[in-house]
């Protein structure tokens, strides 16, 4: 009687055992969806960004030929129009670099 208790005792935890390895093994629902949506994001980013640094530099050289044009004409109050081109130039140059640091995603 002893025996087969500790046999069926036995086996239930090894069953137990087994079953409960087999439902830590799979992986839960949306785990691979969220693993493509993370690589995409990826890719996403980096064109983003460079975008970003295209756009920061076509502001640059819009800005720089307006500010020589308006210089040319003899209008000497330029000193807002430079400030403000430059700090539009830096800050999209910057944002790039900031939000790749913010979520960690390489600019290469």
């Amino acid at each position: 009687m002893k025996l087969s208790y500790r046999l069926i005792l036995c086996a239930i935890s090894l069953l137990l055992f087994f079953s409960a390895t087999d439902t830590y093994g799979q992986s839960p629902p949306g785990v691979s969806k969220f693993q493509e949506v993370e690589t995409d994001m990826k890719s996403f980013y980096v064109a983003l960004s460079r975008l970003s640094f295209a756009v920061g530099a076509v502001s640059g050289l819009v800005g720089g030929l307006r500010v020589y044009n308006n210089w040319q004409m003899g209008k000497h109050q330029i000193d807002v129009q430079v400030v403000s081109w430059f700090g539009a130039c830096l800050f999209l140059a910057t944002m790039g670099f900031f939000l790749s640091g913010l979520y960690a995603v390489p600019l290469t």
